[in-house]
C-alpha cells in the first residue's frame, strides 16, 4: 500500500487526517493520502497569493521551459502515472495508458501556447479622435487560480488546469478527486522538479466543503471545475463575483444515418464509446440515434460489439469495462436500468452485474422521462432510437438539458451542415463518436453542460485578461 503526503507550496505534509483509498474493482487498500483541512487550504491560498508576482514574471521562455520539461518527465514516469490511475479509479490499464500519453500531448500544447503569447495591434490614425496613435493589446495573468477535478481522468484533466495555469503565469490550488488523488500529487512533483516555483502549485486532497469554502475568496481569480451539474452550478452561485469556468457532463448523442457505410466498424466504434471505462466520461456515448432503414442490421452489430467487450479485471490488458467507480454508483445504474425496463423498455443486451461491475447494457424503447435517457447515466448504459428523417434525429439530439459533444455518422456533407448548425452542443464530431477530444482543440459545452472552453489556449485566454496600452508617435 502506498502512503502519500499532500503537496503545500513545494512541500509535502502529513499533518492532516489520513484516509484510505479502496480499489474500485475488489475493495483492497490502494493508498493511505493525507488530508488537509480548512488551515491547509488557507496556506494554500496564500500562498498562491504570495506567488502570484512572481509567476506573472516568469518570461515565456521559463513559462514554456518548464511545461516542457514536465511533459519529459511524465513520459519517463508513464508506466507508474498509468498504474496509479487504474488502481485508484480502476480504469482498465489500456486506457489509463492512453490518457497518460493524452497528458503530454497536453502539456506540450500548453508550452506552445507559453512561448507564443498573443499580442495584437491596431493603428487608430485612421480615426480623427485617434490620430497618431496605436493600440497594443497584451494579456496578462488573472491571478491565483482554484481548481477542482473529477476522479474519471485524474491525470489529463488536471493537466488541463494546471499547463494552462503555467503558461498563463497564475498560482493554482487543486482541490482533486477524494478517490484518485494519486495522479495529481505526482504531477505536482513532476511539475516541482521542472523549475515551478513554490507557492505556484499546491494540491490538498480535501474535503469537497472545506475547498468549498475558497470559491468565493477574493484572492482567487479564477475558479474552474469539472464534475458534476449540481455542485458546478452551486459552485458558481457562491462564486458570484470571480470569473468561473465549468464543465458539468452530458448524455451524448451519436447519429447513425442510412448512408453510413462499414456498419459493422461503426458499432463496433459506439459500443467502445459507449462502455470504455464503464461509461464513466462525460462524453460516453449515451444515446444511439439510428435511421430506421438501417434500425435492425444496427441493432444486431451493436449488440455484438457489446458483448464482445471484455469487461472485469481493469489490470488485465483485454479489458475495456472496468468497475464504477463505487458500490454506490453501481446500484445507481442498477436501479436506472431496472426502472427503464420497468417503464416499458428492453434490454438489448446486458444488465448483468458483479460487484460493482455491470455489463455492457443496451436498451430500446424506453420513455423519455427515465433518467437513462434524460439524465447522465455515467455507467455502461446506452440507449436506442430511430428516426425517419434526419431534421428529426437532430431535434432528437437536442432534446435534453445538456450540451457537450454529439457524433454524425454521414456521407452527406449538407446533413453535417445542417446539424452544425442546428444541434446545441459545444462541439459536433463528423465521421466518429462525440467521446473523440483531441487536447488542443476547444472543448466544452453550453446548456447544463456548462460554460467555458478548455484545451490549453483557450484556457490561457480564460486565465488571462487583456491590457491595452495606447501609444502616442
Amino acid at each position: 500500500m502506498r502512503k502519500q503526503k499532500y503537496f503545500l507550496a513545494g512541500e509535502w505534509r502529513s499533518d492532516g487526517d489520513n484516509f484510505e483509498i479502496c480499489s474500485p474493482f475488489d475493495g483492497t487498500i490502494v493508498t493511505e493520502v493525507s488530508r488537509g483541512g480548512p488551515e491547509a487550504l488557507e496556506s494554500a491560498a496564500a500562498a498562491a497569493d504570495r506567488a502570484s508576482r512572481r509567476m506573472a514574471r516568469l518570461s515565456p521562455a521559463d513559462r514554456g521551459a518548464i511545461l516542457g520539461r514536465a511533459a519529459e518527465l511524465i513520459a519517463e514516469q508513464k508506466d507508474q502515472l498509468a498504474a496509479v490511475i487504474s488502481e485508484e479509479a480502476g480504469k482498465p490499464i489500456s486506457l489509463a495508458r492512453a490518457e497518460t500519453e493524452r497528458s503530454i500531448d497536453t502539456f506540450t500544447e500548453a508550452a506552445s501556447v507559453a512561448c507564443h503569447p498573443e499580442v495584437t495591434a491596431q493603428d487608430l490614425g485612421g480615426y480623427h479622435s485617434a490620430t497618431d496613435r496605436l493600440a497594443l493589446v497584451r494579456r496578462f495573468p488573472i491571478g491565483p487560480v482554484l481548481a477542482i477535478t473529477p476522479f474519471n481522468f485524474p491525470l489529463n484533466l488536471v493537466a488541463h488546469k494546471l499547463a494552462p495555469a503555467v503558461a498563463a503565469g497564475c498560482p493554482v490550488v487543486l482541490k482533486p478527486a477524494s478517490q484518485t488523488p494519486g495522479p495529481a500529487l505526482l504531477l505536482a512533483d513532476i511539475l516541482h522538479r521542472a523549475g515551478l516555483p513554490p507557492g505556484g502549485l499546491s494540491v490538498i486532497p480535501s474535503r469537497g466543503s472545506d475547498a468549498q469554502v475558497l470559491a468565493d475568496d477574493e484572492r482567487f481569480g479564477l475558479l474552474t471545475f469539472t464534475g458534476s451539474m449540481d455542485v458546478g452550478w452551486k459552485l458558481k452561485r457562491l462564486a458570484s463575483r470571480r470569473r468561473v469556468a465549468l464543465e458539468l457532463g452530458g448524455n451524448a448523442a451519436v447519429v447513425v444515418d442510412h448512408d453510413t457505410p462499414n456498419l459493422e466498424k461503426v458499432a463496433a466504434r459506439i459500443a467502445g464509446a459507449a462502455f470504455g471505462f464503464a461509461g464513466q466520461s462525460c462524453i460516453s456515448v449515451q444515446r444511439i440515434i439510428i435511421h430506421e432503414a438501417i434500425y435492425l442490421q444496427f441493432r444486431r452489430f451493436l449488440k455484438q460489439a457489446a458483448e464482445d467487450l471484455h469487461t472485469g479485471d481493469p489490470a488485465n490488458e483485454s479489458t475495456v469495462c472496468g468497475p464504477l467507480i463505487d458500490q454506490a454508483n453501481a446500484d445507481r445504474v442498477e436501479d436506472w436500468i431496472n426502472g427503464a425496463t420497468e417503464a416499458g423498455g428492453r434490454i438489448v443486451c446486458g444488465a448483468l452485474r458483479s460487484g460493482s461491475v455491470i455489463s455492457p447494457t443496451l436498451l430500446e424503447e424506453v420513455p423519455h422521462d427515465q433518467p437513462v435517457v434524460s439524465d447522465e447515466v455515467f455507467g455502461p448504459g446506452a440507449v436506442l432510437g430511430a428516426f425517419e428523417d434526419f431534421s428529426q434525429a437532430l431535434n432528437m439530439v437536442n432534446d435534453s438539458r445538456y450540451g457537450l459533444q454529439a457524433g454524425i455518422f454521414t456521407s452527406d456533407i449538407t446533413k453535417i451542415q445542417m446539424a452544425w448548425e442546428t444541434i446545441e452542443a459545444g462541439g459536433i464530431i463528423q465521421g466518429d463518436v462525440p467521446t473523440w477530444r483531441s487536447d488542443p482543440m476547444p472543448y466544452g459545452g453550453i446548456k447544463d453542460s456548462g460554460t467555458g472552453r478548455e484545451g490549453p489556449l483557450h484556457t490561457y485566454r480564460t486565465m488571462t485578461e487583456e491590457r491595452l496600452l495606447v501609444i502616442k508617435r
